[in-house]
């Protein structure tokens, strides 16, 4: 029998959720205080990064591999392109490197891995000294998150068991009896609830859910490339250096320019205050980037953003939490969320209705992935 499943958030996982609850049949209202994807709910650019390889962790890589092919089905289905597969390169101490691509090939991927002479032929415009090598998967790349938000929206609009509550608050979820309370007065009841709790959400929490939900903030910085380098940055996967704390280079796709960021940027902070970059993370980055970037100054700069995001288990679980009997709250964290939703999302579709396969997938545990 059909379920009335209400959403509220406009996220990610939000709307991926609301998916695959009417691919299963299930009524779904989708409740967002913008007017459907929400363009500012990680507010950390158009672009992220989708590799597999999670160095040392089978089980991670598996999932991430599992995600990407979702990733491409949900193209199809979708009718709308937002997956540029230009590769994902991520640069390891030589030994790990092969270990990785061995993982990467086990789990059922594709792997090409580079050794230090390799990997600096190839890109001379990263700096990869000290012996590095990598691991380089040709059919990962850059998902363009806005596009991806907007082709659920837009595919969610044309389903007949789908109702778009746009532009309006939220004052209140009661998991327990199914109800949602909407600033307006009006009261959205439903077998199941799933609350996607961004950074401006976090109110709608019980305390003690609440009290599991840490607020980020990071910084990011938007470049130009040299001219003379623009054909080698065409040719550039996204980066990911595992030996320098979650280091990210998303290369020029789609109109954009080159993202870069980094673990060093990232800090705890108690609540949303703006999206101003302050001068001393600005420097933080320009710094780490001038060890990673040949020629990289202040002048390829041309702006620089501050996002948040939440998360419930910092040390790599899965950013979900049972609300009553009826419901449940995901942590909407745009960087580390984004791309394992799709099988997060199936989870959550199945843990709200009910498995539409014989038996619930588990919920993936993750480390970042960019």
């Amino acid at each position: 029998m059909p379920a009335r499943v209400t959403v509220v958030g406009g996220g990610v996982l939000a709307l991926l959720t609301a998916v695959e609850c009417v691919l299963d049949g299930h009524r779904v209202t989708v409740v967002a205080e913008g007017p459907g994807p929400d363009a500012g709910a990680g507010r950390a650019g158009p672009n992220r990064i989708l590799r597999a390889l999670h160095p040392a962790d089978p089980g991670a890589t598996a999932a991430a591999l599992r995600a990407h092919h979702r990733w491409i089905e949900l193209e199809d289905l979708l009718l709308t392109r937002f997956y540029e597969r230009v590769g994902a390169l991520t640069v390891l101490p030589p030994a790990a490197a092969a270990a990785g691509a061995a993982l990467l090939r086990t789990a059922g991927g594709t792997a090409r891995e580079l050794t230090a002479a390799g990997l600096s032929a190839r890109y001379p415009h990263l700096n990869a000294t000290g012996g590095l090598g990598a691991v380089l998967e040709e059919e990962a790349g850059v998902l363009l998150a806005g596009r991806a938000l907007a082709a659920c929206t837009g595919w969610l609009r044309w389903q007949r068991d789908v109702e778009l509550v746009e532009h309006r608050a939220v004052t209140a979820v009661d998991a327990g009896s199914g109800t949602v309370r909407l600033a307006d007065g009006r009261v959205l009841h439903g077998d199941a609830v799933l609350l996607a709790a961004g950074p401006r959400s976090r109110k709608l929490l019980p305390p003690e859910v609440a009290g599991r939900a840490t607020l980020y903030r990071q910084s990011f910085l938007h470049c130009r490339v040299p001219r003379q380098q623009a054909r080698a940055w065409a040719a550039t996967p996204a980066v990911a250096l595992a030996t320098t704390g979650a280091v990210r280079l998303v290369p020029p796709v789609a109109g954009a320019g080159l993202r870069l960021t980094s673990a060093a940027a990232r800090r705890v902070v108690d609540g949303i205050t703006d999206h101003t970059t302050g001068a001393h993370w600005q420097r933080v980055l320009e710094r780490e980037f001038a060890d990673v970037l040949p020629g990289f100054g202040p002048a390829w700069v041309t702006a620089a953003e501050d996002a948040y995001s939440t998360d419930f288990t910092p040390d790599g679980g899965p950013p979900t939490a049972e609300l009553g009997a009826a419901g449940y709250a995901c942590a909407a964290d745009g960087g580390r969320s984004f791309g394992l939703a799709p099988l997060l999302a199936r989870s959550l579709a199945d843990r709200l209705t009910g498995p539409a396969a014989p038996s619930a997938a588990p919920v993936p545990q993750f480390a970042p992935t960019g």
